[in-house]
């Protein structure tokens, strides 16, 4: 499998949809919010992109649960897992593009999650604690990455129930099965990334971006659950309900974007220091030679004649 990673506006959805069409590959996408419905502007979907030299290049996990529901990696696990045997069952080459780094460590790494069961018992005990106690109590069982489960207590005893079973489970069982995989990361200059943060921000706020959010208020969803669908949710939302005026909406949610770019960045160095092996492709070279390299080191695998 080739694994295209990188942090938001660096180009990578592009390079995938290119690299699909000369390998004859399928993407699976490795983004945590474009797993839902209805909520396009907000995640840069982008599926214009999906169309090369006029052909369809074919997308999985993208669409598929409806906004209020709380996918996990668990459930991204299992539906990779799925489109990845499918994918390879009718010889196409499967390509992991994304930028969500615990989406994707969990398939290179092979992480074995735990499917939770009804615990009543614990979970009244947890539910008894306070915010500031139920906090200490996950950083001791877990470092830390994703700090919304630090915002909302029924986060909290969840990862907190699901930090307890992985202590119980063998360190070294690993029933998620090992992908040979070529890792290649995109990762423009930070001023540049910075740059395309800033106009992107725009263009989707030009083009129906609160719109959206407004949408997505209006069908039901609480302003409480779509703030944790990432910050063009949140700060909206915030917006709408009149918590902020739009130009503290778009200045706080450029700041927030550039550090979530950051975040992203920090988290692939991570992986590496783990023993994940990134390829680096060079910003400077262009998109043809970046997939001529990709398809160099890949050749051994994939049947590349056509």
């Amino acid at each position: 499998m080739v694994v295209l990673l990188g942090p938001t506006a660096s180009g990578k959805t592009h390079l995938a949809a290119q690299l699909a069409y000369e390998l004859d590959g399928e993407i699976i996408s490795a983004d945590s919010r474009q797993v839902y419905r209805g909520m396009d502007i907000g995640t840069g979907k982008d599926l214009k992109e999906y169309t090369m030299e006029g052909k369809a290049i074919p997308y999985h996990l993208i669409n598929i649960v409806d906004p209020g529901y709380e996918y996990n990696v668990y459930e991204f696990q299992q539906d990779f897992l799925k489109a990845y045997a499918d994918i390879s069952k009718r010889g196409k080459s499967p390509i992991l593009c994304g930028g969500t780094g615990l989406y994707i460590e969990s398939v290179l790494k092979g992480y074995r999650l735990p499917q939770l069961e009804p615990n009543p018992e614990l979970e009244a005990l947890l539910s008894s604690k306070t915010t500031e106690e139920l906090v200490d109590l996950l950083n001791t069982l877990r470092e830390q990455h994703n700090t919304t489960d630090l915002l909302d207590r029924k986060r909290l005893v969840k990862a907190i129930r699901i930090a307890l079973e992985e202590s119980r489970q063998t360190e070294h069982h690993r029933e998620f099965p090992e992908i040979n995989a070529a890792i290649f990361g995109i990762s423009p200059p930070r001023e540049i990334v910075r740059k395309r943060i800033t106009r992107r921000l725009h263009h989707r706020l030009e083009h129906g971006m609160v719109e959206e959010v407004s949408r997505l208020l209006a069908s039901g969803i609480s302003p409480e659950t779509l703030t944790f669908y990432g910050l063009e949710y949140k700060f909206i939302t915030l917006y709408l309900l009149k918590e902020l005026s739009y130009d503290e909406m778009v200045a706080r949610l450029n700041i927030g974007i550039h550090q979530f770019a950051k975040r992203q960045m920090t988290w692939f160095r991570r992986m590496e220091r783990n023993g994940i092996h990134i390829h680096w492709l060079d910003p400077d070279q262009s998109t043809n030679d970046q997939i001529r390299l990709i398809r160099e080191s890949v050749s051994p695998y994939f049947d590349l004649s056509g």
